[in-house]
């Protein structure tokens, strides 16, 4: 008995003193972690093992630092510095769009048009058009490719314009898209002459769980085709079914089709993406950055777990900060850290109409209950809350003011903030910002408000059980 009380305590001791030496790791987050560890000590180390640190490796650390340091230089070199076309970006919005430039030195660029897709078909058939008519080169990444209608769909352009001698550079995440990885349809793509590759793969298990994490994903969903367009957006390429969990379907998706300069932008972020899987060099992407006559300014913005931490949160931090008028936001997944919260909080108590839209039923019963955590204090604030019934609303949308917009793949949650490679486009243009928030309109339209009444006539056991998952909700 003395022997498995001094391991019990060596264990809780160790664990303990290596949590309080992280310096990157909030205090909230600490405090889960002595929770979990002292509650359930045995099982809280091997997890804490397994997924307590954000760490994909030294070497993988290494080979990102110097593959930015070129991308960033190449951004520079072809696009220019911060400030260059600042004047573009009214005053109250420069200092969310600088921060955004601060991340991977993709600086605002003019000369932008773009279209939102009215729906899935509608996605697909422009995409689809857009890859058989390329002449050079089509490069897609995608978190979740299915061997579904529209999975099947993209594979075969690709097939397609590899045969009629375009280059075509395919990647696709270890976990998410596993299945298509080892179907046919992907060794098909590869005979066919599609350069193919996985992000982030699981060549060796036990190495991977030795110097990083199984749930490391890359989440971005990036499709750039003869560096003149580009899609960006929530969907992954996938029919809105989504067969892999068809009982929360249908998934409702937004993308948009961009022209202009910030097509390089997402270029150098795929590429840095194929350099860091495929120890290419950066001179086989090709890049071009043609304005558009009265094109407007954006700017493409990338994280993950090898880029700066808090980035995401921050941005959004600024862009809460930015308004002036309204703000309104679409999530599937809204675990929120302190520094976004109070955000959302304190523009609401000075004015802004904020404005939030959730699924109703969540595919996480786990993000569901840490997301209901927070209603109180929002509500309170001032903010309007909507749950989506319709399917599951997987839209990642932010607009501000009619002018501003956010879109792409961040969620606003802690996997989004720490663990996923992630890519968004931040854009100012009352056009497309009109757009997007008529399509946000349409979602609130087929969901239900959330009173604050509502949320304080909640069982004590509803509030206890939301509470205990917000609170070990950093280690989730």
């Amino acid at each position: 008995m003395s022997v498995i009380l001094t391991f019990h305590a060596l264990l809780v001791i160790t664990f303990t003193i290596r949590i309080l030496l992280r310096d990157d790791l909030s205090p909230p987050g600490r405090l889960a972690w002595f929770i979990v560890l002292n509650v359930l000590p045995y099982f809280g180390s091997a997890i804490y093992f397994l997924f307590g640190e954000v760490d994909i490796g030294n070497r993988a650390h290494k080979r990102h630092d110097q593959i930015f340091d070129e991308i960033r230089s190449k951004a520079a070199e072809f696009m220019g510095v911060a400030g260059h076309s600042d004047s573009a970006i009214e005053r109250v919005y420069r200092p969310a769009f600088k921060y955004a430039g601060s991340i991977n030195g993709f600086h605002t660029q003019t000369g932008n048009s773009a279209q939102l897709m009215p729906n899935s078909d509608s996605t697909l058939t422009n995409m689809i058009a857009d890859i058989d008519a390329a002449t050079d080169h089509v490069h897609v990444l995608y978190y979740i490719w299915l061997t579904d209608h529209t999975g099947t769909a993209v594979a075969e352009a690709l097939i397609r314009a590899a045969q009629r001698g375009v280059t075509c550079r395919a990647m696709a995440d270890g976990l998410g898209s596993r299945p298509l990885i080892k179907s046919e349809l992907w060794q098909r793509m590869h005979d066919a002459g599609v350069e193919v590759v996985v992000a982030l793969p699981f060549h060796n298990l036990l190495r991977t769980i030795i110097t990083s994490r199984l749930d490391l994903r890359n989440h971005r969903k990036i499709t750039v085709i003869d560096a003149r367009i580009t899609y960006c957006g929530s969907r992954n390429s996938a029919d809105p079914e989504f067969l892999v969990k068809e009982k929360y379907g249908p998934w409702i998706d937004i993308m948009l089709r961009f022209e202009g300069p910030v097509v390089a932008q997402n270029q150098l972020l795929f590429a840095s993406d194929w350099m860091q899987a495929t120890g290419e060099s950066l001179d086989v992407i090709p890049l071009q950055a043609a304005s558009q006559e009265g094109g407007f300014p954006a700017q493409v913005m990338g994280v993950g777990p090898t880029e700066r931490r808090g980035a995401t949160p921050q941005l959004f931090s600024n862009l809460f900060a930015c308004a002036e008028h309204s703000l309104t936001l679409s999530t599937p997944y809204f675990v929120p850290d302190a520094t976004v919260l109070e955000a959302l909080c304190a523009s609401a108590h000075r004015g802004v109409a904020v404005t939030l839209i959730f699924p109703k039923v969540n595919d996480s019963w786990i993000v569901a209950a840490a997301s209901r955590s927070y209603y109180h204090k929002l509500l309170d604030a001032g903010c309007k809350i909507y749950e989506h019934r319709k399917g599951l609303l997987h839209a990642k949308t932010l607009t501000v003011d009619g002018k501003v917009s956010l879109i792409g793949s961040s969620n606003l949650d802690l996997r989004s903030f720490d663990l996923n490679y992630e890519n968004n486009i931040l854009l100012q243009d009352e056009h497309i910002t009109q757009a997007i928030s008529e399509r946000q309109q349409e979602y609130i339209a087929q969901s239900d408000p959330v009173e604050l009444s509502a949320v304080l006539a909640w069982r004590y056991s509803r509030r206890v059980w939301h509470n205990v998952i917000a609170t070990i909700g950093p280690v989730l």
